[in-house]
């Protein structure tokens, strides 16, 4: 295995590749959020249609298809187009968004046609995440853990970005179709800003750096194909023959998804079940079932935030090592602890007041971003290069598939219930 340290690199340029990281993570799930944030515009546009439930459905049902298909041919897959593909998805989606679905020509009002094209660009933001995240997280978890977990940490910072501006914009505008209209216009105007400087970066300057380098030159020793075409933009051509030759021989002997799954299965349910419960309850009961509040219509909002913003906090505490925990057994009995959550909440919800009520979501927060964290950094530690990318796109896809079980039982516990 290679060596995961970066004692042979200048400390400025690891800094800047984290910076980096976190960064690119920003804009992975920015459009998304950016969209789930905004929901009550697109709710005020089209009354008539669910759309909350609709589009959550249509992009996590895409996102969970695309994403198996690329961790069946990840081997093979050049990382560089996969990612710069969905970063140019991410961009350009969130420009039609900004452009055409706000209908800035006739001030936002909805039609059929409209929704169907909010459909259709929520097919295409599934699409971009399965190739952006998994690439991603596959590509960090060949280099050092502090590169999963930043980039993690602008994951987790789209969310509490957009949630903040979404304050600040409930806040100056009304709740009029033209007010809403335009706060979902300057946060889908961010979003495209973020994406492009994505591009950016991940295109022309990410690569060029010194830590990238020696990261994707051991992967490349150790049989990676996947990074050659970074290696290429960052002036690394090759291997000599000889050492090609014992690449090639490393990377007989890896092992295949189906073992690498068998091997870390106890991390793939931990990080299915950990998104499983989050889902069904942040994206279902906490903004359906949580009743009337001193906040009014505040109160959803301010709930998103502090979860947003706790599972922002949830994901640095991991760097603290003595708070880390690597122990398999443990952070089962914490994933499956996390659903004492489900009664605590309800009751809550029904007998105690909404203090209460944001101090267990600020839980459920910190805890996701936690485990989130100490899942994606342990599972790659003592696997080849390859092993890793292969390992890093599994458990992505894991963790898809614990958001669309809890996309489903979201649905499956408001049927009946004016669905």
């Amino acid at each position: 295995m290679a060596d995961r340290s970066s004692q042979t690199t200048n400390f400025e340029g690891r800094c800047l590749a984290l910076g980096i990281s976190f960064v690119l993570g920003l804009g992975t799930y920015l459009p998304w959020t950016t969209m789930v944030t905004t929901i009550d515009s697109y709710a005020n546009l089209f009354p008539q249609y669910h759309t909350s439930r609709i589009l959550t459905l249509i992009y996590q049902s895409i996102t969970i298809g695309v994403l198996s298909v690329l961790v069946y041919k990840e081997a093979s897959l050049n990382t560089r187009l996969r990612n710069l593909f969905g970063y140019s998805l991410f961009a350009f989606c969130s420009l039609a968004v900004l452009v055409w679905q706000l209908d800035l020509s006739t001030l936002g009002r909805g039609s059929i046609s409209s929704f169907i094209g909010l459909c259709i660009i929520s097919v295409v933001f599934g699409v971009a995440n399965a190739h952006v995240q998994g690439g991603m997280i596959g590509d960090f978890s060949m280099m050092a853990p502090e590169f999963v977990q930043s980039f993690l940490a602008g994951l987790a910072a789209s969310g509490a970005l957009t949630s903040g501006l979404r304050l600040v914009t409930k806040a100056t505008f009304k709740n009029s179709r033209e007010d809403l209209r335009k706060g979902a216009m300057l946060l889908f105007a961010i979003s495209v800003f973020f994406e492009f400087v994505c591009i950016i970066l991940y295109a022309y300057i990410f690569p060029k750096l010194a830590i990238v380098k020696y990261y994707r030159a051991q992967a490349m020793a150790q049989g990676s194909k996947t990074v050659l075409a970074d290696l290429a933009a960052g002036g690394i051509q090759g291997l000599p023959t000889e050492k090609a030759k014992e690449a090639k021989m490393i990377l007989d002997q890896r092992f295949s998804n189906k073992v690498l799954f068998l091997m870390n299965m106890d991390y793939a349910i931990n990080l299915f079940l950990v998104y499983l419960l989050t889902t069904s309850i942040f994206h279902g009961f906490l903004s359906k079932d949580m009743g009337k509040h001193n906040l009014g219509d505040w109160f959803l909002l301010v709930l998103i935030a502090v979860f947003n913003f706790s599972d922002l906090v949830g994901r640095y505490v991991p760097l603290v090592k003595k708070l880390k925990i690597r122990s398999q057994k443990v952070l089962m009995i914490i994933s499956c602890g996390r659903f004492l959550l489900v009664p605590a909440l309800y009751f809550t919800a029904k007998y105690g007041n909404q203090g209460w009520i944001i101090f267990l979501t600020s839980v459920l927060g910190s805890s996701n971003g936690y485990l989130t964290v100490c899942i994606l950094t342990t599972a790659p530690e003592g696997h080849l290069a390859p092993e890793q990318n292969a390992l890093g796109n599994i458990l992505v896809l894991c963790l898809s598939g614990g958001m669309f079980a809890g996309v489903i039982c979201d649905l499956a516990l408001f049927i009946g219930k004016g669905w």
